[in-house]
């Protein structure tokens, strides 16, 4: 069975080891988006993912997918892409257009688990300084960017978008060599996917992640200066 979470946002999450085997890391369900619920959530490398006509389910799936930041793969295209000089990189200049293009619809799937529920949610935690997002812009338009949230010094990536070729590729790059520069330990992907594996994503157990979180906590450790390089 399971477990239901408590409406008081400070009630604990059950162990991650209750999570099912199917459907794969499902642990828990219920609760709500508090800021006080996700960031108890994501310490505990939990994090909600449902449908608009589903209730909140939240998840810790195995193994888990992550880049630890110096280990990035930037192939040859994507380098030659992205020194063409086209390409200008912020953050947190635009999280809202970031969250509301990654809601869109993709080919791939019907509707999105980004709802505006969802959306709402992490526009608060981007305005109390713990969602960030990376833009890529061509020309000053919006091509492409990921948003997630930061705790201490591990990046939770929640999604990416791509309006031209290879963009959201050129903000995972960027992003993490951000990381690396402010000693952040690892970017997490959640569950992996042939894209995430092919720019140097691995996939880890469950102890080794959580592991991972107790030795990154702390203080958040977002910088405030966004290097754009010229080229790669």
């Amino acid at each position: 069975m399971i477990p239901i979470l408590a409406a008081d946002p400070e009630s604990p999450f059950p162990s991650s080891d209750q999570a099912l085997d199917n459907p794969q890391g499902l642990l828990a369900i219920g609760g709500d988006l508090s800021p006080a619920r996700l960031i108890n959530a994501y310490r505990l490398g939990i994090f909600p993912w449902f449908s608009e006509d589903q209730p909140i389910l939240w998840w810790s799936p195995v193994p888990r997918c992550v880049i630890f930041p110096h280990a990035v793969h930037v192939s040859r295209r994507l380098r030659r892409r992205y020194n063409q000089g086209r390409y200008s990189l912020t953050a947190d200049r635009s999280f809202t257009a970031v969250i509301k293009a990654c809601a869109g619809a993709r080919r791939d799937q019907e509707g999105t688990w980004i709802t505006e529920a969802m959306q709402t949610a992490y526009i608060r935690l981007h305005e109390m300084g713990i969602a960030h997002s990376v833009e890529v812009s061509v020309d000053g338009e919006l091509a492409g960017g990921i948003y997630g949230l930061v705790l201490g010094r591990v990046f939770f990536g929640e999604s990416m978008f791509s309006k031209q070729q290879d963009a959201s590729k050129i903000a995972l790059v960027a992003l993490c060599r951000q990381l690396h520069q402010w000693d952040f330990t690892l970017l997490d992907c959640q569950v992996s996917n042939p894209h995430l594996m092919s720019m140097g994503a691995q996939e880890i157990s469950r102890k080794d992640f959580e592991r991972y979180l107790k030795t990154a906590s702390g203080g958040s450790r977002w910088g405030q200066d966004f290097c754009s390089p010229k080229r790669w």
